[in-house]
């Protein structure tokens, strides 16, 4: 690739952008999971008044901001290669569809990744982050309190679970091939229970030298 390939030198930045804010977005939200919630059930009020506010708002700009950086990278990058042909404009390019056969298996791939990709930055910006305000600035009663960690415990769990077959999926067109349902089942459901398995020995982990 040439640099005056403007085209696909853009390409190579955005997905470089891509895959470097998701490794933040889901690398933090693998540190809340697996390190934090039992580093949370150990603690007492008073180290949890002392250790939070120094940590969760730093972790969190990162979460969030890692977060709203993969989904848009994400959304030009499909744009610009399965929306966009050069020389022709907007529209669906022969990565996305093609005459006669419909939708290819790489499209299906990427398309269902985006999907829980959607549901996990939704929950992130919509869910985890509004609750966390509410908990980090004392801006929720006693009464609110509990039901209100629980919601972005739930959310933060289910982009957990949902980071394992999203990740599955942006990797199978490059390295699996034709969209094969089956196949988007058992894999996910190794990962699914690599995950749960992860979640259930993170209490352990790290706990004797």
């Amino acid at each position: 690739m040439a640099l005056s390939d403007l085209r696909g030198v853009l390409e190579l930045f955005v997905r470089w952008l891509h895959v470097v804010a998701g490794i933040i977005w889901v690398g933090h939200l693998y540190f809340f999971n697996f390190v934090n919630v039992p580093l949370q059930a150990a603690l007492d009020d008073a180290g949890k008044k002392a250790a939070n506010p120094k940590l969760m708002p730093r972790a969190l700009w990162w979460f969030r901001w890692g977060a709203m950086i993969t989904f848009f990278a994400g959304l030009w990058l499909f744009t610009q290669i399965y929306m966009f042909t050069p020389g022709e404009g907007f529209g669906p390019s022969l990565s996305m569809s093609v005459p006669g056969e419909g939708i290819t298996d790489r499209a299906w791939w990427i398309m269902t990744g985006m999907l829980l990709g959607a549901i996990m930055w939704f929950n992130v910006w919509f869910i985890i982050w509004p609750a966390q305000q509410k908990i980090l600035g004392g801006k929720a009663s006693a009464e609110e309190l509990p039901p209100v960690r629980r919601r972005a415990y739930l959310a933060s769990r289910t982009n957990t679970y949902l980071s394992a077959p999203m990740l599955f999926c942006m990797l199978a067109p490059n390295h699996f091939g034709a969209f094969d349902l089956p196949a988007l089942l058992v894999f996910s459901a190794i990962a699914l229970a690599t995950i749960w398995h992860a979640i259930k020995v993170s209490g352990k982990v790290g706990t004797s030298i």
